[in-house]
């Protein structure tokens, strides 16, 4: 029986260029895009939460930006954490309806690999940092793709007072944080690029992805810690 990740002949096979929708719902908002063979046909940006009412209409208003009909997508491209896990349930819920319901292959993407990815070139050691909203950072420093949980004190002792650049949505405080603690630290600020997340999946391959897929099954969340709510009383917990 035919697998479910194999409907469609992987474009490369007949020389075609190849289409992919990247979103990202992870850290603050959702971002979209259309992306074929590295060039951006469309992206979209939107604040604020409820994702999981926004996504799909700001997908369908990026295929209509794009011209692209979704029958033309090749891969579906989306952040698998850490960051909200709202969000990332959201984008990853989304992602795998789509991929499945096209027939299509799904690229799963690390947020911090994303952020890591839309640095500039410098000689500074980038840092992606994801603002947890519990007094800590998800983050992953240099060339070392594994992201880590940490406060502000634990990331200023791993910089060693490196020159360091900090990529991420709200990110400065981090920053100057870092320069107070004695570490030369500067801020690009930014969500992850849906873009960049297309370009990267794209870099990897369709027909790479699809082995991913048939082999060990469809991208899982990245989680660093349990899940945090809200009690009744108002206290937060977080739970494993």
């Amino acid at each position: 029986m035919p697998s479910r990740f194999n409907q469609r002949q992987s474009p490369a096979r007949w020389g075609q260029v190849s289409t992919v929708l990247a979103f990202d719902c992870a850290v603050s908002g959702q971002g979209v895009a259309i992306v074929r063979e590295g060039q951006a046909l469309a992206r979209l940006f939107e604040e604020g939460r409820d994702q999981a009412a926004r996504l799909l209409p700001a997908i369908l208003a990026a295929l209509e930006q794009a011209g692209v009909a979704r029958t033309e997508l090749d891969l579906i491209a989306v952040t698998t954490g850490p960051g909200s896990f709202t969000g990332v349930r959201v984008g990853l819920s989304a992602a795998r309806g789509l991929a499945v319901g096209l027939g299509i292959p799904l690229a799963g993407v690390a947020t911090t690999e994303v952020l890591r990815a839309q640095a500039p070139a410098t000689d500074r050691l980038v840092v992606a940092a994801v603002d947890t909203r519990l007094g800590d950072w998800f983050c992953a420093v240099g060339d070392d793709p594994a992201p880590f949980a940490a406060t502000t004190e634990d990331i200023a002792a791993r910089l060693g007072g490196q020159r360091s650049l900090i990529v991420g949505k709200d990110v400065v405080p981090l920053a100057q944080s870092l320069r107070a603690a004695g570490v030369d630290a500067i801020a690009q600020e930014g969500p992850p690029d849906p873009v960049v997340l297309g370009r990267l999946a794209l870099a990897e391959g369709v027909e790479a992805w699809s082995v991913r897929n048939r082999a060990g099954g469809l991208p899982r969340p990245l989680y660093l810690r349990g899940v945090n709510i809200t009690l009744p009383d108002g206290a937060r917990r977080t739970v494993e």
